[in-house]
This record gives C-alpha cells, sequence and structure tokens, in this order.
C-alpha cells in the first residue's frame, strides 16, 4: 500500500492519524514523511529530519532539528540524542536531544541533554544533563546536571549538580552538589555540598559542607562544616565545625563552635561558646573551652574559661574572668580555698 492509499482509506479523527504514522513508520526504516506543501515547512505526518511547523509523527529517528508543533506517539530512539526540538512537544513520552519550549508528556517529557521552558510530566520529567524553566513530575522531576526554576515533584525533585529556585517535593529533594533557594521536602531535603536559602524538611534538612539562611526541619537540621542564620529543629541542629545565629532545639544543639543565641529544650554546647545559650538541662562548654556571653540553665557546666554572667540552679566553671556566677551553688574551680564554692554567687578572687 502506498501513502496516497493509505491516506484515502484511513479517514479521519485520531484513529486514522495513528494508522496513517504506523505505515509511514513501517517503509523505509522510519525515514519517510508526508510534508505539505514542502519537506520543510507547513504540515509533516512522519519521520521527517528537519521540519518547520506542524509534525505528527510515531517515534522520532535521527531527526536533526523540529521548530513549531512536534507530537510524538513514544519515546524517540536511542539514535535521536542530537535533534534540537524548539517549540511545543507534545506526546506519551516526548523526547529529544536539547527541547526548548514547552514539553508535555502524558508519562513525561525526557532529553538526552537539556530542557527549556515548561516541562510538566504525569509521571515525570527529566533530561541527562540540565533543566531549566517550571519543571513539574507527577512523581518527580529531576536531572543529571543542573536544574533551576519551579521544581515540583509529586514524589520527589533532584539534581545530579545544582538545584536551585523554588523546589518542592513529597517526600524529598535535594543534589549532589548545591541547593539554592526555597527547597521543602515532605521528608527531609538535603545536598551534597552546600545548602543556600530557605530549607524545610519534615524529617530533617541538611548538608555535606555549608547551610546558610532559614532553615526548619522536624527532627534535625545538620552539616559537615557551618550552619549560618537560623535554625530551627525539632530535635536539634548540629555542624561539623560551626553554628552561627539563632539556633532553636527541641532537645539539643551543639558543634565545636556556635556563635549567637542557642536556645534548647535539654542541653546546648560546644567547644567555643559566644553569644547567648539558654537550656532546661544544660550548657556544657568542653575541656578547655571559653565562653563569652550568658550562660542560663539548671547547671552550666562549663570545663574552661568563662567570660561573661552563668545564671542556674548550679554554676560551675573552671576559671572565671570578667564575669559572674549566680545561683543557688557556685563553683569555680581555680579560686582559693574557701571560695571556690559560694552560694547566691561567685566570681575570680
Amino acid at each position: 500500500m502506498n501513502i496516497t492509499t493509505a491516506l484515502r482509506k484511513c479517514g479521519k479523527g485520531l484513529p486514522g492519524l495513528v494508522l496513517i504514522l504506523a505505515i509511514l513508520q513501517s517503509h523505509g526504516v522510519f525515514a519517510q514523511s508526508l510534508d505539505i506543501p514542502t519537506s520543510k515547512w507547513g504540515i509533516s505526518f512522519g519521520n521527517s529530519k528537519d521540519f518547520t511547523g506542524l509534525r505528527f509523527n510515531f517515534r522520532d529517528s535521527r531527526v536533526s532539528r523540529v521548530t513549531g508543533i512536534n507530537v510524538t506517539l513514544w519515546n524517540p530512539r536511542k539514535d535521536n540524542k542530537d535533534s534540537v526540538i524548539k517549540g511545543i512537544s507534545l506526546g506519551l513520552i516526548p523526547g529529544g536531544g536539547k527541547m526548548t519550549g514547552l514539553q508535555l508528556g502524558l508519562l513525561g517529557p525526557g532529553a538526552e541533554e537539556s530542557m527549556t521552558g515548561v516541562n510538566i510530566g504525569l509521571i515525570g520529567a527529566g533530561s541527562g544533563e540540565d533543566m531549566t524553566g517550571i519543571n513539574i513530575g507527577g512523581l518527580g522531576v529531576g536531572a543529571g546536571g543542573d536544574v533551576t526554576g519551579l521544581n515540583l515533584g509529586g514524589i520527589g525533585a533532584g539534581a545530579g549538580k545544582n538545584l536551585a529556585g523554588i523546589t518542592i517535593g513529597g517526600l524529598g529533594a535535594g543534589a549532589g552538589k548545591n541547593v539554592t533557594g526555597l527547597t521543602i521536602g515532605g521528608l527531609g531535603a538535603g545536598a551534597g555540598d552546600n545548602l543556600t536559602g530557605i530549607g524545610i524538611g519534615g524529617l530533617g534538612i541538611g548538608a555535606g559542607k555549608n547551610m546558610t539562611g532559614l532553615f526548619v526541619g522536624g527532627l534535625g537540621i545538620g552539616a559537615g562544616g557551618v550552619v549560618k542564620g537560623v535554625m530551627i529543629g525539632g530535635i536539634g541542629a548540629g555542624a561539623g565545625e560551626k553554628l552561627i545565629g539563632l539556633v532553636v532545639g527541641g532537645i539539643g544543639a551543639g558543634a565545636p563552635e556556635v556563635t549567637g543565641v542557642s536556645i534548647c529544650g535539654i542541653g546546648t554546647g560546644g567547644v567555643r561558646l559566644k553569644g547567648a545559650f539558654f537550656a532546661i538541662g544544660m550548657v556544657k562548654l568542653e575541656n578547655g573551652g571559653r565562653l563569652s556571653g550568658l550562660a542560663a540553665s539548671s547547671l552550666n557546666y562549663l570545663k574552661g574559661t568563662v567570660s561573661g554572667l552563668s545564671i542556674g540552679i548550679v554554676n560551675y566553671a573552671w576559671t572565671v574572668g570578667k564575669g559572674l556566677q549566680i545561683g543557688i551553688v557556685n563553683i569555680i574551680r581555680d579560686n582559693p580555698k574557701g571560695l571556690k564554692v559560694l552560694p547566691v554567687f561567685n566570681k575570680r578572687f
């Protein structure tokens, strides 16, 4: 059956169009197309290679460039990774090498290299390298490289490299390198390197290196390096190097160095503390450390040098520089005999 005969027999409507495309695909190993009025522009049925206009194809193969509206019924073949698609891509699994414009797939659009524009899939949307724009996937959104823009995934959203913009994942959101912007994960959010902006994790939020901004974790917040900004953790917050700013922890917060205001239910502490530290249970200064500022808790257990004010039921310090202890029992270990333990207040004598 030739193409002209097929057109006459197919009739109108979607079933006819599908049959036309299937016939075209079966002739000449995906090479034929019916193009009106020319092979370069207009309306195309089949696997046209370089076309501008309205194009219908069953499955793209070895396409060079399509500009306009590209409707495909199935995902491209592996030999289509160098194609450039610009305009509107529609279908079950529309795809290409580089895709720019509106990509809308009933299952999901996918690009071998990059997608730029509005990328929406009922199940998901993804790219082998970068995605930029409005990226929405019923289950997830992701790319092997960078994802930038408004990124919404029913289960999750992620990037192999950097994630930037407004990102919301039903379960989680994260990137292998840096995360920047507003990031929300139903269970958690995280970055392999740095996290900057506003981060909210149902259970927790963290980064392998540094975090800067406002962070809220249902259970906790943590980073391997420095956390700076406002940190609110249901259980607590911690850092491998420094906590800087306002820290609120349901149970505790700590880092080798803490600067700012720390408010915790059970305890807070570190080696170098500078600022104001409040806890129902204990403020703890590690061996040989230094506290500059205010410590207020039931037990201020400061195994180092204190410069400032210590208020508690029991105050203990190795040594007090320019400072004062106020409480029921006040202990300064290196004071002279008879002045090591005093009620009401104690200071260096």
